[in-house]
């Protein structure tokens, strides 16, 4: 997929506040008020940033950590994995691989077939209904 780059001005415009401190300033949305928390329509999950497809709603799952999770993403080179030392911990971030926006981070305690949980902010996505 092609890179998109924009600069701060440029992301400001097309994101809403949220969005841009969630996607560009790697913020992280307050525990179940996304609006895909409690989703359960069918249908792709994609950046809200670029509008990459990331992950489908077949392997979205009921976590119970107050963030949308998903066992995988849609297309694996979809995700860039980072490792992120931030707020005194050691966890993996998630990045859309096509604009580099953060979207969440992935953890080893999600269900079969993958054992990951990648929890994912909703101000990151954008659900396109089938």
């Amino acid at each position: 997929m092609a890179e998109i780059e924009h600069d701060e001005a440029e992301w400001r415009a097309k994101l809403t506040p949220e969005q841009f401190h969630v996607l560009r300033q790697a913020g992280t949305e307050r525990p179940w008020s996304g609006k895909y928390v409690d989703c359960h329509d069918d249908g792709t999950y994609a950046c809200a940033a670029c509008g990459a497809e990331l992950f489908d709603s077949a392997t979205k799952f009921e976590s119970g950590s107050g963030w949308p999770s998903f066992y995988e993403p849609k297309i694996a080179d979809a995700v860039e994995l980072i490792e992120d030392r931030s707020h005194g911990m050691v966890r993996v971030e998630v990045r859309c691989r096509r604009c580099g926006s953060h979207l969440g981070h992935v953890f080893p305690d999600g269900p079969a077939p993958t054992g990951q949980r990648y929890c994912m902010n909703s101000a990151a996505l954008d659900l396109n209904e089938k």
